[in-house]
């Protein structure tokens, strides 16, 4: 399902993610850690692949379109999940 969200909070939840999450991720959606980092605004195309993510310039670093949010989703669960 598609998803809007600013560049500035998809970041947000990136860097909210508990260690070893972006492997999880990876290991889950049986793709590369570095496609998980290229989903979360990462821009290494050599060793990961493009996930369907489109910037438009703007206010919070951006808006992006994600084409399938359940790497999205799914980080927000492992958020979620984390001990208070």
């Amino acid at each position: 399902m598609e998803r809007k969200i600013t560049f500035n909070e998809l970041r947000k939840i990136k860097d909210s993610l508990p260690d070893g999450s972006i492997r999880q991720l990876a290991k889950e959606f049986e793709v590369t850690e570095e496609t998980v980092r290229n989903y979360f605004g990462g821009a290494n195309y050599d060793h990961g692949t493009s996930v369907g993510i489109h910037i438009e310039p703007g206010p919070n670093g951006g808006i992006v379109l994600l084409d399938d949010s359940a790497i999205l989703e799914r980080a927000q669960q492992l958020i979620a999940s984390q001990p208070a």
